[in-house]
C-alpha cells in the first residue's frame, strides 16, 4: 500500500518533467509539494491514538499490544474512506498500527477491527478440513468472479496461494489465516496481503483484517501472537457463553470463514476489493495531480482540501 504515490510523483519524477515549464511555475510546483508535506504532517498529527485497554462496544475489550497503537471507530472511517479512498463501512470498529507510523507513512500498515453477528461458528469440522483442496477450490471461485467483476469496472482477482495457512486454536477459539491476492492482469498486476484473523464467541466473531503488502508479511508475523492475545469477548458474549436454546447457528464452520462465504453478500472478495483498489487509487490520485498541474488547470489549494481543513469531526 502507498497512501502516498503522489508525493513520489511530484518529489522523485519532477526533475525530469521540469523541462516544459518556466522557471517560475517550477517554483511554485516545489512551493506546492513542500506546502502539501506540511499539511500530511499536521494532518498526521491530529490522530488521537489509545493504548492500554480499549473497550469494544459492550461484547469485546483489546489490550492494545506493546508497539501498537488504537485509533477509535470515528477516526478509522474517516482514515479509510477520507484519506485511503474506501467505500465508507460505517461496521469498522478501529484500526490498529504499529507505533512508530500512521495512516500518512509511506509504509504504513493496519489491522482493522470489525464484528459480524452471523450467528454461533461450529467448530467441529476444524481438524477435516483438508486447506490444500480448500485453496484449489477458492482459485476457481475467484477466477469465475473476474467477468462480472471485469464488467463492474473493477480490476480482475487472482488467489495466487496461501501467505500463511489457516491454523485454528482450538482452546482459544481463533484463527488465523494468509493469503497472497494479485489485483490486475499478470503483466501490470500488483500484489497484496490478505491476513485475517477471526476470534469467536457467543452469536458471532471479530474479524481482524492486516491491511498492508507482502513485504510487511515478516512484520505481521512477528506480531501475530501479541495481536491474538490482545483481544477477547467479554462474559456473556464468548463462545463458552453460547445457549442453543436462545443462540443462532451460522450456517457454516470454519472451512466457510477461510473460503470466504460470509462475503457472499457483497460478492467474493468484495471486502478485499476495497483495500486493495488504494493501490489503484493511489496512482490514479498521482497521475490526476501532474496532468492537472502541467495543463494549468488546478484548483486553489485551499479548495482541493477536505472539510474541516482535513481533519476528521471529533466533537
Amino acid at each position: 500500500m502507498r497512501k502516498l504515490y503522489f508525493l513520489f510523483f511530484i518529489c522523485f519524477l519532477f526533475p525530469f518533467l521540469t523541462f516544459s515549464i518556466s522557471p517560475e511555475e517550477e517554483e511554485e510546483a516545489m512551493e506546492d509539494t513542500l506546502s502539501t508535506m506540511l499539511y500530511l504532517d499536521s494532518l498526521e498529527n491530529s490522530f488521537k491514538y489509545q493504548t492500554g485497554l480499549v473497550k469494544i462496544k459492550d461484547y469485546a475489550t483489546i489490550k492494545v499490544p506493546a508497539g501498537f497503537k488504537f485509533l477509535d471507530a470515528e477516526q478509522s472511517i474517516y482514515v479509510l474512506h477520507s484519506l485511503w479512498g474506501n467505500p465508507e463501512d460505517p461496521t469498522i470498529l478501529g484500526l490498529l498500527f504499529p507505533e512508530d507510523m500512521g495512516p500518512m507513512h509511506p509504509d504504513s500498515w493496519a489491522i482493522s477491527v470489525e464484528y459480524s453477528e452471523e450467528g454461533h461458528i461450529d467448530d467441529d469440522d476444524a481438524e477435516d478440513i483438508d486447506y490444500d483442496e480448500l485453496l484449489t477450490e477458492m482459485k476457481k471461485d475467484a477466477e469465475s468472479a473476474n467477468p462480472g467483476r471485469v464488467q463492474g469496472g473493477y480490476e480482475p482477482i487472482h488467489l495466487i496461494g496461501w501467505a500463511a495457512k489457516p491454523y485454528y486454536d482450538a482452546e482459544n477459539k481463533k484463527l488465523h489465516w494468509a493469503k497472497e491476492i494479485q489485483f490486475g492482469d499478470s503483466a501490470t498486476g500488483v500484489n497484496t496481503l490478505n491476513y485475517n484473523i477471526r476470534i469467536l464467541g457467543r452469536k458471532g466473531y471479530l474479524m481482524l483484517n492486516a491491511i498492508g503488502g507482502m513485504s510487511q508479511l515478516g512484520a505481521i508475523n512477528k506480531d501475530i501472537d501479541k495481536v491474538l492475545a490482545s483481544v477477547e469477548f467479554t462474559e456473556g458474549y464468548k463462545y463458552s457463553d453460547f445457549n442453543p436454546e436462545m443462540d443462532k447457528v451460522a450456517a457454516y464452520g470454519i472451512g466457510g470463514l477461510v473460503a470466504g462465504k460470509v462475503l457472499a453478500k457483497v460478492g467474493f472478495f468484495g471486502i478485499l476489493a476495497k483495500f486493495g483498489k488504494v493501490i489503484i487509487l493511489g496512482i490514479g490520485a498521482a497521475l490526476t495531480f501532474i496532468w492537472k498541474f502541467f495543463t494549468g488547470r488546478r484548483k486553489n489549494k485551499v479548495d482541493e482540501l477536505p472539510e474541516n481543513n482535513g481533519q476528521p469531526n471529533l466533537s
